[in-house]
C-alpha cells in the first residue's frame, strides 16, 4: 500500500457492521466489544425506533444504553414511520459524528433493509402512485392470481423479477406499480437513482449459530418477554391512545399480546404463537443474510460466546492500516 492510498484509507471511517437472525446475541456481541474497543453502537431496528416499544424489541435497558452511547433508539412514536432511506441518512450523519471524535461506529442490525441502505444507499420513490394504478393492479392480482401477474412483471422488468423469485404478491404490485406510474422498470430506477452513502470501510461480521440451538434461545427469550411484562407494555400503548390498527400491533409479540387483552388467546397459546412465529422471521432473516447480504466474517456461535474470537480482529482493524476485510464499491 502506498503513502497516498494509507492516508486515504486512513481518512475514511472504519465500520463494523454486525448481523444476524434474531437471538443470535448481537447486543451481548456488541456490549462485549465495547467494553475493550471506543466503540459506539447504532442500532439498525426497524421497530427498536418507536418509543414505547421496549420489551417486545428486546431493547437495550436503560442501564445499558447509560453504559454504552446508543443511536438509532426511541426516534418516533408508534404512530409515526421512518423510511429505510431517511433512516440511513441519520446513520450516515452518525456515522460521521462518531468517527470524529475518534470512535468506530458498530451497526447492529436488526432490519437487514436499513442495513443495506446504510451500507449501499437505497432508492426512494420522489412521487406517489396513483390510487388507480394501485386498485387496477390490485383487482387483477385478485382476478388472475400472482403467477400470471409475475409473468407480466418478468417481461417488463426481468431484473425485479428474479430478484422476487418467491413471488411475494405485495412486491409483485410494487414494480409493476412503478412501472405503469414512470414508464421505466423499477430496477433501473434503483440502480440509477440510489442515494449513495458516504465513503466507509465496512468491516461484517455475522453471527450463524446452529439453528436447533438458536430455536432454543428464542423459545427462552420470548418466555422472558413475556415474563416481563409484555402485555401489560402493550395495554399501556393502548391506554395511550394509540389505535390497534397501527402497524405496531401486528409486529411479532404486540400482536400476540393485543389477542390476549381482546380475549381471542389464552396466555400460554400467544406465547407459542409468538415463538412459532420468531423462529420463521429467524428463518426469513438466515436466508435474506444468505441471498442478499455480503456476509464477511462467518461465526457459528451466539454472541457471548464469540466476544473473545471476535477481539483480536478488531484490535487488528485498530492499530493496522492495511489489513482489512472491506466491501468493496
Amino acid at each position: 500500500m502506498t503513502d497516498r492510498t494509507a492516508k486515504h484509507a486512513a481518512s475514511v471511517p472504519l465500520v463494523l457492521v454486525l448481523q444476524g437472525p434474531t437471538a443470535s446475541g448481537k447486543t451481548a456481541l456488541a456490549h462485549g466489544l465495547a467494553d475493550v474497543f471506543p466503540l459506539e453502537i447504532i442500532s439498525a431496528d426497524s421497530r427498536q425506533v418507536y418509543c414505547g416499544l421496549d420489551i417486545g424489541t428486546a431493547k437495550p435497558t436503560e442501564a445499558e444504553r447509560k453504559r454504552y452511547r446508543y443511536y438509532g433508539i426511541d426516534l418516533c412514536t408508534p404512530d409515526q414511520s421512518i423510511s429505510a432511506g431517511q433512516f440511513a441518512r441519520w446513520a450516515w450523519e452518525w456515522i460521521g459524528e462518531i468517527a470524529a471524535r475518534g470512535k468506530v461506529p458498530i451497526i447492529v442490525g436488526g432490519s437487514g433493509l436499513y442495513v443495506r441502505a446504510i451500507t449501499e444507499g437505497l432508492f426512494e420513490e420522489s412521487g406517489r402512485i396513483s390510487p388507480a394504478i394501485r386498485s387496477q393492479l390490485a383487482e387483477r392480482l385478485a382476478r388472475e392470481g400472482r403467477q400470471a401477474l409475475y409473468a407480466e412483471l418478468e417481461r417488463l422488468d426481468p431484473v425485479s423479477a428474479a430478484r422476487y423469485s418467491d413471488q411475494n404478491p405485495r412486491r409483485i404490485l410494487r414494480a409493476l406499480e412503478f412501472y405503469y406510474a414512470y414508464g421505466i422498470p423499477l430496477s433501473l430506477a434503483q440502480s440509477t437513482l440510489r442515494h449513495q452513502p458516504p465513503p466507509m470501510r465496512i468491516v461484517r461480521i455475522t453471527l450463524l449459530p446452529e439453528r436447533s440451538a438458536l430455536y432454543a434461545r428464542i423459545a427462552q427469550r420470548v418466555h422472558r418477554m413475556w415474563e416481563a411484562g409484555l402485555v401489560e407494555e402493550t395495554q399501556h400503548l393502548l391506554s395511550h391512545g394509540y389505535d390497534r390498527s397501527l402497524p405496531i400491533f401486528t409486529t411479532i409479540g404486540y400482536a400476540e399480546a393485543l389477542m390476549v387483552i381482546q380475549g381471542h388467546l389464552d396466555r400460554s397459546s400467544a406465547i407459542e404463537r409468538t415463538i412459532v412465529r420468531t423462529r420463521r422471521y429467524a428463518k426469513r432473516q438466515i436466508t435474506w443474510l444468505r441471498n442478499s447480504t455480503p456476509l464477511g466474517t462467518v461465526l457459528p456461535h451466539f454472541g457471548d460466546q464469540a466476544v473473545n474470537i471476535v477481539q483480536p480482529m478488531i484490535d487488528q482493524l485498530l492499530h493496522s492500516a492495511d489489513e482489512y476485510s472491506c466491501d468493496k464499491r
